[in-house]
C-alpha cells in the first residue's frame, strides 16, 4: 500500500497534465480547423475534470496497478468530440487535429525536463522533485508514443487515415470498432512495447535531448 501511496504522489500530476492537454489540445486544433463541437462540449479546458473518465483513467490503471504489481498498466481519458464532417477540409484537416495531441505531450515533457534544469540551477536537492520531474518526462514520452500507434482510434490510426488513398483510407476505417481490442492485446501480450511504444519513446526522447542542449550547458 506504501508503495501505490508513493506511486500515486509522483505520478498523479505529471498524469493529469499530460491527459489533460492532451485532451485540450485536440479540441484547440478542431476548433481552429472548424469544429466547435468539443469547444461547446466544455471540453477546451486545462480543467483536467471534464477530461478524466471515472472507468478509463481511475479504475482501470488501479486494478491493473494491483492485479499485476505494476508489472501492466493501462488506462484512457475521456475522448474529445470531433466532428470531421465539419471540419473544413476534413480528411487533410483530421491528420493535424489527431497530432495535437502527441504534439501536446512532447511539448509538456520538453517543460518538465526544463523544470528539471530550473530546479537543478536553483540549488533544489529534495528527491520527490526530481522523481516528479522524471515521471513527467516519461509518462508523456509513453502518452506520445501510444498515441501515434497506427491503429484507429488512435490519434496514429487518425493520421494514416488522412494520408491513405480515399479507397484504402476508408478500408483501413473498419477497423476501428475492434482497434481499442488489438491495442489492449499487443499491450497485455508485451508485443506493443518493443516494437512500437519503446522506439518512438527513444525519438521523442532524442527531440528532447535537443532541444534541452541549450540549457544543459548552464549546468556545466
Amino acid at each position: 500500500m506504501n508503495d501505490l501511496i508513493q506511486t500515486v504522489a509522483v505520478y498523479a500530476l505529471p498524469v493529469l497534465f499530460a491527459i489533460t492537454l492532451h485532451e485540450a489540445a485536440h479540441a484547440f486544433a478542431a476548433r481552429y480547423f472548424g469544429d466547435n463541437t468539443a469547444y461547446a462540449a466544455g471540453r477546451m479546458t486545462l480543467n483536467p475534470i471534464p477530461h478524466i473518465d471515472l472507468f478509463g483513467t481511475i479504475l482501470i490503471p488501479v486494478l491493473l496497478y494491483f492485479f499485476t504489481g505494476g508489472a501492466f498498466l493501462f488506462g484512457y481519458a475521456k475522448p474529445v468530440p470531433v466532428d470531421f464532417g465539419r471540419l473544413r477540409n476534413p480528411k487533410r484537416d483530421m491528420r493535424w487535429v489527431a497530432l495535437a495531441g502527441p504534439a501536446s505531450n512532447l511539448f509538456m515533457g520538453l517543460m518538465w525536463a526544463l523544470l528539471g534544469i530550473g530546479l537543478t540551477l536553483s540549488g533544489v536537492t529534495e528527491p520527490f522533485f526530481f522523481k516528479m520531474v522524471e515521471a513527467g518526462v516519461t509518462v508523456n514520452l509513453v502518452v506520445f508514443a501510444f498515441n501515434l500507434f497506427p491503429i484507429p482510434p488512435l490519434d496514429g490510426g487518425r493520421i494514416m487515415f488522412s494520408l491513405l488513398p480515399n479507397k484504402a483510407a476508408f478500408q483501413y476505417a473498419k477497423l476501428e470498432p475492434y482497434g481499442f481490442f488489438i491495442v489492449l492485446g499487443l499491450a497485455m501480450t508485451k508485443i506493443l512495447y518493443p516494437i512500437w511504444v519503446q522506439p518512438v519513446m527513444l525519438a521523442g526522447a532524442a527531440i528532447l535531448t535537443v532541444l534541452t542542449a541549450p540549457f544543459n550547458l548552464l549546468l556545466n
